[in-house]
Parts: structure tokens; C-alpha cells; sequence
């Protein structure tokens, strides 16, 4: 019998996460950098991306909000997993993936793969760094082909340098950026949050640039500037 046999047994449904900041639109996700391999630069050494993430922060530090993350990192192994997703999904229209954390693991990424497809009603949005792995190059390109998805490659830049064609999203140090080459997040025009906005969402949109926000973020880019 597996170790996790018995929690599957008892615990059956996927943790979903309401953040604020979306809309109330929802989103499945696991803890921050412990399943960010795309996160490492060097051993223990972070991308200048992620130096300054959000979700190590705030209310992410508290164990309630870290629970249900480090739940769905069993819980997706379930067999019956994908199924309950797509039932869970029934009355949404966009679904986020992976407000913190990452699909780092192949099986997942094709059981998400999965669930994209069987929800054709939802836009999904999924942010990532794993293409930075050729192993997942084959299922995140059949996500993307999916008419109801859009998967964002992030770029580790914090100053607004990305590759066209390979990364759907970047950090930049402010506002101030060319509207013809990327669409800019408006959400610190609207307390943090996206009023409405559902460009992450859109194919239609190949790039979003984030403007860096928090203190520690834009530590990084001081240092990032000063060197």
C-alpha cells in the first residue's frame, strides 16, 4: 500500500483558492518555490524573478494558507483527481493555475493537460517556468493549442527583457514601457487588483508586462540596477 494511501481515502476534493486580487476568479495552486525548479538559477540561487515572490510573503507565510497547498501536492496523484477537477469547474469561466508554485511535475502536468480539455467552457491561464525543461515541451504546447487556454512562459528578467515568441509574460521596474511590444498590467491603477481585466487570459495578448511591486521585489531591482 502507498504512504498516502489512507489520506487519499479520507480527503477527496481538490483545494481551490479564491485570491482577491483576481476578480474573484479561482485558481488551484502549491506551494511556492518548493515546486519551482524553474525558479533556481544555481544551487541556491534564485532567477531575479523570483527573488522577490509574492507568494513567500504576506498572508502566504501563515500555515492556513500554506495547508491547502501542500495538500494538492498529495492530493493530484489521486487517480479519480481529474474528474473532480472538471466537476469542481462546472460553473466557472476562467480558472487560474498555480498563483503560487509550479506544474513541476510531468504526470501533472498532463493530468492539467486533461482537465483543459475537458473544460472547453473555461479560459485557463497558466503562468510558468518549466518550459525551460524540454521534457515539458510536448504538453504545454498541446495546452496551448487548446482554443480555451493560455499558457504564459515566464521570463526570469525583473527589467523587462524577454524572448519574442517564447515568453507570454515579464516583470518590468515600472509603467513605462512600449505598448506596441507588450500589454502592461493595470492592476496598481486599481488597488492590486484586475477590475475587470482578463488580458492574462487572451490569446490575443503575447505579452504581459508586470510592473514590480513590494518592497523586497524592488530591492532586487535596485541591486539588479546597481550592479
Amino acid at each position: 500500500m502507498r504512504p498516502d494511501a489512507a489520506f487519499h481515502k479520507v480527503h477527496t476534493m481538490p483545494k481551490i483558492s479564491v485570491t482577491s486580487k483576481l476578480d474573484g476568479i479561482r485558481s488551484w495552486s502549491l506551494q511556492a518555490l518548493d515546486t519551482c525548479p524553474g525558479s533556481i538559477e544555481s544551487p541556491g540561487v534564485l532567477v531575479d524573478a523570483c527573488k522577490g515572490c509574492y507568494a513567500t510573503t504576506g498572508n502566504y507565510v501563515f500555515a492556513n494558507v500554506k495547508a491547502p497547498r501542500e495538500f494538492n501536492r498529495a492530493d493530484w496523484e489521486r487517480f479519480a483527481w481529474v474528474d473532480d477537477m472538471v466537476n469542481e469547474l462546472a460553473r466557472d469561466k476562467h480558472f487560474r493555475w498555480f498563483d503560487s508554485g509550479d506544474v513541476y511535475s510531468l504526470a501533472l502536468a498532463e493530468k492539467i493537460l486533461d482537465v483543459m480539455t475537458r473544460t472547453p467552457w473555461v479560459k485557463h491561464w497558466l503562468p510558468t517556468r518549466m518550459h525551460k525543461f524540454p521534457k515539458f515541451a510536448l504538453v504545454l504546447q498541446a495546452m496551448q493549442a487548446l482554443p480555451n487556454v493560455m499558457v504564459r512562459p515566464s521570463s526570469d528578467s525583473i527589467v523587462g527583457v524577454y524572448t519574442p515568441g517564447l515568453h507570454g509574460s515579464v516583470i518590468v521596474p515600472d509603467s513605462h514601457v512600449d505598448p506596441s511590444m507588450v500589454t502592461l498590467c493595470r492592476a496598481y491603477e486599481h488597488a492590486g487588483k484586475c477590475s475587470g481585466c482578463r488580458a492574462c487570459y487572451s490569446k490575443d495578448v503575447p505579452v504581459i508586462a508586470y510592473p514590480a511591486h513590494g518592497a523586497r521585489m524592488n530591492k532586487v531591482i535596485r541591486l539588479k540596477v546597481a550592479a
